[in-house]
């Protein structure tokens, strides 16, 4: 798919429009039509536009509209951005408070946030750290749920509070390896490549590990 930069914002501002119309009700065929005729001229076609073009507009019921709306929109991958779910945004904020507790954990200094830096016209999110913010880009999408959100965040905020530290964050309370996030039965944890690869702790938790590793070992010591 293909569009001209004037086209583009113009696609970009009809999908906004048919979203925001598809959730709050109220979705006219002329905002359907326009953009299924900017898609087609993008070179991309699919049964909804076929059939949005080939059918007369009197003819499109509430619900086709509604319907051939939908299929636009995932037939253009479009993502609403944090304008238009604001709840996603609220989610990633939640995720930043649970990562930032394992930065507290492993006792360095410094507060995490998040913001849409000036400088990046995607729309995507980024952890900062010490006044900067060159973690990598975390997409609207990963606020549609709460673990996703947490081992995206904590991705990010590792790569960012890394370059800063210059150090490895974390580590594994046991082999001292860095950890990894990722999503282990739908739940965001900390993965760590020592003697085959096992959960170090949930994100967040981590500091529970370490005091847990911490006692086991003590406990060791005395037998």
């Amino acid at each position: 798919m293909y569009f001209s930069e004037q086209d583009e914002m113009a696609a970009e501002q009809l999908a906004a429009q048919v979203y925001r119309r598809l959730r709050e009700g109220g979705l006219q065929a002329e905002p359907v039509v326009e953009l299924a005729c900017l898609v087609e001229e993008s070179g991309l076609s699919g049964p909804a536009v076929r059939e949005i073009l080939e059918r007369r507009t009197t003819e499109l019921t509430p619900a086709d509209v509604a319907r051939l709306g939908r299929g636009l929109l995932d037939a253009m991958d479009f993502e609403p951005g944090f304008d238009l779910e604001p709840g996603r945004w609220a989610t990633l904020e939640t995720a930043l408070k649970i990562v930032e507790r394992d930065l507290y954990a492993s006792g360095i200094e410094g507060a995490l946030g998040i913001t849409i830096p000036d400088w990046d016209d995607s729309g995507c999110a980024r952890v900062e750290f010490r006044g900067a913010c060159g973690s990598p880009p975390i997409r609207p999408s990963s606020g549609r749920d709460v673990d996703l959100a947490i081992s995206d965040v904590a991705d990010a905020a590792q790569d960012i509070v890394m370059e800063l530290v210059w150090g490895v964050w974390p580590t594994c309370p046991e082999h001292r390896l860095g950890l990894h996030a990722a999503l282990v039965e739908g739940v965001a944890v900390w993965q760590c490549a020592g003697a085959g690869t096992h959960t170090a702790a949930a994100i967040g938790d981590l500091g529970l590990g370490t005091r847990q590793a911490r006692r086991d070992r003590s406990k060791q010591e005395r037998a």
